[in-house]
């Protein structure tokens, strides 16, 4: 079979979408590091949006390490197919990524697309390990890949190292700096990655560019959001199928995508806001909504699913009892810790992610869900608790995921099985000694401090909502469903 590439574009059935621009004319505007499957289900799709729209935003994709993505689209000339899994699925054909480098492989290469004065944005998705920070935040001296940019022997191995060079390129032939636009899920990404970049230089002595970049270089912080699944035989075999013609990386991804930007893009804002991109000045307030409803009801159904037998969202979504009470949680607990903020419909987020629990083709398993809950649980959920709390609102509905957590930690210890989680020693060890006993098993929860902040530890009125969610779900879950 023949494979997808520019020559063959032409063979594509019409039922797929196609790129509609001429995409030799298209001019690179974006340099993305880390151009793996979030990227290519996620930007890589808006950017094709702005070419079609008549931008400059083709896509020079860079791997800090690997080759595979390279091996993969470089005979393709960049094309991919993106699946939007979906009860009504549907396929297109993504021509943003107009080239694909390896950067150890070719570092005169990707330097010169930073310092190329076309190039006004550099995205990325390399994961929180990429940008070499410190527990605290700061970038880590000691990490072997900053140690090596430091002495300045060869081209960067760093992501803040490649941006810092590339800075200082552009600043060295009077090119107006680029701005880097991190899409990674840190909270404050923008801010993280300028203060890495910053450290760097600063760490390397050179203060002028340190106050070039702190005065001119703009790093907006960003939300993304978009369910996508790992590409599988499954997938290649469909795209194979429907294409007539061989795909050697497809991307699947749900239908739903968002992305949130910091309203500091400059000339490029309008083409990003005529895409769909959601431009403000509060990108907190996007990631305080993301990590409670979706994130938090995710939680939610992942533990009190389990606990009824459920094994992925969509099947804990058909159970009208679980899905009505994090319907619930949702409308009247979560939306009352979120302000209003311009641009961020709450009433319309909710509906969106009942919808998006609900899709079919997806199979997201709860197991996996539910991996972590010490380190998420205090995020998704205890936070909202204790703004509640504070406010003399109700606490019996939130109090229901974290009782599915102590059951879910009960049951895996009592059947010997491991926990995928931070704390998994003491959980099992908790676990073990737990009898059922909703006062002797929540006490010695409650006094985990890397979990419960101390205003919900402490406090009479969640411990005994605790306690009577611990005994509902253990002898009338419907009771506990009904709050």
């Amino acid at each position: 079979m023949r494979r997808l590439s520019n020559e063959t574009l032409y063979l594509v059935p019409a039922s797929v979408e196609t790129p509609a621009y001429d995409r030799a004319a298209s001019k690179l505007g974006v340099v993305h590091f880390g151009p793996g499957a979030f990227h290519r289900a996620h930007q890589a799709w808006y950017f094709d949006e702005m070419l079609k729209a008549g931008g400059d935003f083709a896509v020079c994709g860079v791997a800090v390490r690997s080759a595979d993505v390279e091996a993969a689209l470089r005979p393709q000339d960049g094309l991919y197919a993106l699946a939007e899994r979906e009860a009504e699925p549907r396929l297109r054909i993504i021509g943003s990524i107009r080239e694909v480098l390896t950067a150890p492989r070719a570092p005169e290469t990707v330097l010169a697309r930073l310092a190329d004065p076309g190039v006004r944005l550099v995205t990325s998705t390399v994961t929180e390990k990429g940008y070499c920070l410190t527990p605290a935040g700061d970038l880590d001296l000691g990490h072997p890949d900053i140690r090596r940019d430091l002495e300045g022997a060869g081209p960067p191995v760093s992501f803040p190292g490649w941006l810092a060079t590339g800075l200082a390129a552009r600043r060295a032939g009077g090119v107006a700096p680029f701005v880097a636009l991190s899409c990674d899920n840190l909270s404050d990404n923008g801010k993280r990655l300028r203060r890495a970049v910053l450290q760097l230089v600063e760490a390397k002595g050179d203060r002028d560019l340190a106050a070039w970049i702190e005065g001119e270089v703009r790093f907006p912080s960003t939300m993304v959001d978009s369910i996508t699944p790992a590409t599988d035989d499954e997938l290649r075999e469909k795209v194979r199928r429907e294409l007539g013609l061989e795909d050697a990386w497809p991307i699947q991804r749900e239908r739903f995508v968002q992305w949130v930007v910091e309203d500091a893009l400059g000339a490029d804002a309008d083409a990003f806001a005529a895409a769909g991109v959601t431009l403000t000045h509060d990108v907190a307030a996007f990631e305080k909504a993301k990590l409670r409803l979706l994130n938090g009801a995710h939680s939610t159904l992942a533990y009190v699913g389990l606990r009824l037998g459920h094994e992925t969202v969509a099947q804990a979504m058909g159970d009208d009892a679980l899905a009505g009470f994090v319907a619930r949680m949702m409308r009247e607990d979560i939306a009352a810790s979120l302000p209003p903020t311009p641009g961020l419909d709450t009433a319309a987020s909710i509906a969106a992610v009942l919808i998006r629990f609900r899709n079919p083709a997806i199979a997201h398993r709860l197991a996996q869900i539910a991996w972590d809950g010490s380190h998420k649980l205090p995020f998704r959920i205890l936070e909202t608790t204790a703004e509640a709390l504070a406010e003399g609102r109700p606490v019996s509905r939130l109090a229901v995921p974290v009782a599915a957590w102590m059951h879910f930690v009960r049951a895996r210890a009592r059947a010997g099985e491991a926990i995928t989680d931070p704390m998994a020693d003491t959980l099992l060890d908790l676990g073990r000694r737990m009898t059922g006993d909703p006062a002797a098993d929540v006490a010695p929860v409650l006094a985990l401090a890397a979990v419960f902040p101390p205003a919900v530890a402490a406090n009479a009125r969640f411990r005994r909502a605790l306690e009577t969610a611990y005994a509902q779900l253990d002898t009338d879950p419907s009771a506990a469903l009904a709050a």
